[in-house]
């Protein structure tokens, strides 16, 4: 599901003027490195609008009586999810990521996800050593 996923969003993304397959092909750090800072920013307006989606406002009434965070729009924080799926997907496709690889390194970072619960993973002993190894075969 998750390559049909991709592939849907690179023909968006193509309409609109960024060729994953062309920069895939033929990568390009400075072209990749501008679509992705594109990306960054429509993905953290998205954020904003999800959380917008909640009384996050701590002197707002809602947070006053007790609701502060409390999703008082659902169908809007599930497009908002949405949307910010199509801007990950697409900034994915901006470090050449495809959906096969996405799921591989998933795996990997989770198996590291789990080492460091097993660990009791502190941040003030945090280093990201853990993550060096984590490459796509």
């Amino acid at each position: 599901m998750l390559d049909e996923l991709f592939k849907a969003q690179a023909e968006l993304n193509k309409r609109i003027g960024f060729d994953c397959a062309a920069l895939r092909a033929s990568f390009d750090p400075k072209l990749a490195g501008e679509w992705l800072n594109n990306y960054i920013s429509a993905a953290s307006n998205e954020l904003e609008e999800l959380r917008d989606s909640t009384y996050w406002k701590h002197w707002c009434k809602e947070a006053r009586e007790g609701d502060r965070f409390k999703i008082h729009d659902l169908q809007n924080a599930r497009v908002e999810v949405i949307d910010l799926l199509f801007f990950w997907i697409s900034m994915a496709q901006c470090v050449g990521l495809s959906a096969a690889d996405v799921h591989e390194l998933y795996m990997k970072k989770l198996d590291v996800n789990h080492e460091r619960q097993d660990s009791d993973y502190s941040m003030a002993d945090k280093d990201e050593s853990d993550n060096k190894g984590i490459e796509l075969d």
